[in-house]
């Protein structure tokens, strides 16, 4: 799951090696950390925060289809 947020965050930013994306196993779940550089920040939210709220929904459907748990979330 990693690798697929990775690669579609690294497509919307413009500072593609300031990516950072790391997964954390906290009870049962799995947490997805994400940080990209300040200027890529509002990329990475989206309008009114439609492209996380996206990409949480594509954590959430996997998470489905694996029975596992995602939470992502976006680190400043």
């Amino acid at each position: 799951m990693r690798e697929a947020v990775e690669m579609i965050v690294k497509g919307l930013v413009d500072d593609t090696e300031a990516v950072d994306v790391r997964e954390i196993d906290r009870n049962g779940a799995t947490l997805i950390e994400i940080r990209v550089a300040p200027e890529d920040m509002g990329k990475v939210i989206g309008r009114q925060g439609r492209t996380v709220r996206s990409l949480r929904s594509l954590a959430h459907a996997v998470g489905l289809k694996r029975k596992h748990r995602f939470v992502l979330e976006i680190v400043e």
